[in-house]
């Protein structure tokens, strides 16, 4: 049976209550995605120590799953009233067919070869190069599945820089991805901290799924401690504001990996870490950076 996937502009104020209204008027689902993702405008929702919260963006797209047969005036009217709103007008329709999720999702994520050493495999595949470093990941609830160029240009930083023996942090973990990869690659002692308490399950799990040993945790469960190498595959306003923080986290003479950070960002950021970090030329991949610098 197909549905409608309805998509609604909605504003900080208002993405919320409706989106809970919706639930109760008889949505199947309801998601909230910055309008501006994608763009100098996106707004990084974080909420890290010393560093407050934002609220919801600014420009909200609210995607709702219906019946084939809801009459989506109707709903969104309800919803609306329920929520003491006016009713939303600016949104689009689509069908969406049928189909078997699983077998969709699984047709998408085949291995990605990061090096010739290095590769991310879906459970549900064998791996190509059996004597390769395979990273076993699926695609989940948080961030991070290789197939991402903030993801690879990090992965590869960490295939030609790491030689054993050192001790990293990945902040802003998401899947665990990083802070697995740096495990297989050789790396001593490993942490990982996210916001999202999902994420922090989710690194658990993958790094079970792989059988390395390392730590994650929430950012109030983070203990004091420098490190060798500190990885964040983030976002450019976050790792901006965050700049204290992760420099304060990286030894003297330590290395700092940044990365989710579009390509016109890159000076903005590295302008700001200045203070601590001397970095090398921006590396690039479609369109986004990832940047590395050594403290002073």
């Amino acid at each position: 049976m197909p549905w409608q996937s309805v998509r609604i502009l909605v504003d900080s104020k208002t993405a919320e209550p409706l989106s809970d209204a919706l639930m109760e008027v008889g949505a199947l689902s309801v998601s909230l995605e910055d309008a501006d993702a994608g763009t100098v405008d996106e707004t990084p929702l974080f909420g890290e120590p010393d560093y407050p919260s934002a609220e919801l963006w600014p420009h909200s797209v609210a995607v709702v799953l219906l019946e084939a047969d809801a009459d989506v005036a109707a709903t969104l009217a309800a919803a609306a009233e329920l929520a003491g709103i006016t009713a939303p007008t600016q949104y689009t329709v689509e069908t969406v067919a049928e189909q078997d999720w699983v077998r969709l999702t699984q047709s998408q994520f085949d291995p990605i070869p990061i090096s010739p050493r290095l590769w991310i495999v879906p459970t549900w595949h064998d791996a190509p190069d059996s004597s390769a470093i395979n990273l076993k990941l699926d695609p989940g609830l948080a961030f991070g599945t290789g197939s991402h160029p903030t993801t690879r240009l990090c992965l590869r930083w960490l295939d030609e820089n790491l030689r054993g023996g050192e001790t990293l942090l990945d902040y802003g973990c998401g899947s665990g991805i990083l802070a697995i990869a740096a495990v297989k690659l050789g790396a001593a002692r490993v942490d990982g901290v996210d916001i999202d308490a999902q994420a922090v399950t989710a690194s658990k799990d993958n790094a079970t799924l792989n059988e390395v040993s390392a730590h994650f945790c929430l950012p109030n469960e983070f203990a004091p401690g420098q490190y060798d190498i500190v990885v964040a595959n983030i976002l450019t306003n976050p790792l901006k504001g965050m700049a204290p923080l992760l420099a304060g986290r990286v030894r003297s003479g330590g290395k700092l990996v940044l990365s989710g950070i579009l390509a016109e960002q890159a000076e903005d950021v590295m302008a700001v870490y200045r203070e601590w970090f001397t970095f090398d030329a921006p590396t690039l991949d479609e369109g986004w950076v990832r940047l590395s610098g050594i403290k002073q």
